[in-house]
């Protein structure tokens, strides 16, 4: 998954962007209100960092702005980091439309659970576990089992299935999976994300992932 930071201190940049790699997220830090983008796409976002206070701007501009545009991208969870700890301020950016609000300084561990936290829920799922039929992903361990037998499938094949994990019985386009697996460079191929969403059918079972010809896949739970 992919998260966005928008975060004007080199530090706690760098350290951020350390712990997210080492949960396996990857991440685009930016340090500006200008560099960032006019509307959040939910095709290669799955969550926002956004600090309050940048030096050319407001971080409550930016969440009013993507708050109001239209389409899924305005959905995208927002994680407001700040140290403006005013009742006032924490109302304002709740109010406003992000998902949590971490005051600093704050401790690593916790900002990473929270971000799992709005990803679950943009996922609509309770738990750690994602329970999908006869299907259990646990994306912080990178595990699938499917009627309590543990599946190997590789970082990709993971990445994949926890992509069309997040809206079952959907139809997510070749083209948002392909952007989505490798978020940080060129999309795939769609030769290359068919061998992928082959060899995940042969692991998982090919009656779950449904082809729509000329569109995309369907996770069928």
């Amino acid at each position: 998954m992919h998260i966005l930071l928008i975060e004007d201190d080199l530090d706690l940049g760098r350290a951020l962007q350390s712990a997210l790699k080492v949960e396996g997220l990857t991440s685009e830090w930016l340090r500006r209100a200008v560099d960032a983008p006019a509307m959040v796409d939910a095709t290669t976002v799955d969550c926002v960092l956004l600090d309050l206070t940048l030096p050319d701007g407001s971080g409550f501009d930016l969440l009013a702005r993507w708050r109001n545009q239209s389409g899924q991208g305005g959905q995208v969870p927002i994680i407001v980091i700040t140290a403006r700890s005013a009742v006032e301020d924490r109302l304002a950016g709740l109010d406003g439309g992000a998902d949590d609000f971490v005051v600093k300084p704050f401790a690593t561990a916790e900002l990473i659970s929270r971000i799992r936290a709005v990803l679950r829920r943009s996922a609509r799922q309770a738990s750690e576990r994602w329970v999908l039929g006869e299907l259990v992903i646990e994306p912080r361990r990178h595990a699938v089992h499917r009627n309590g037998t543990v599946l190997d499938v590789s970082p990709r094949e993971f990445q994949l299935l926890l992509e069309l994990a997040r809206e079952p019985g959907a139809v997510v386009p070749k083209g948002v999976l392909a952007q989505r697996l490798d978020p940080l460079g060129e999309p795939l191929d769609f030769g290359a994300l068919e061998v992928h969403v082959s060899n995940l059918r042969r692991k998982i079972g090919p009656e779950l992932i449904r082809t729509v010809r000329g569109v995309g896949y369907l996770l069928q739970a």
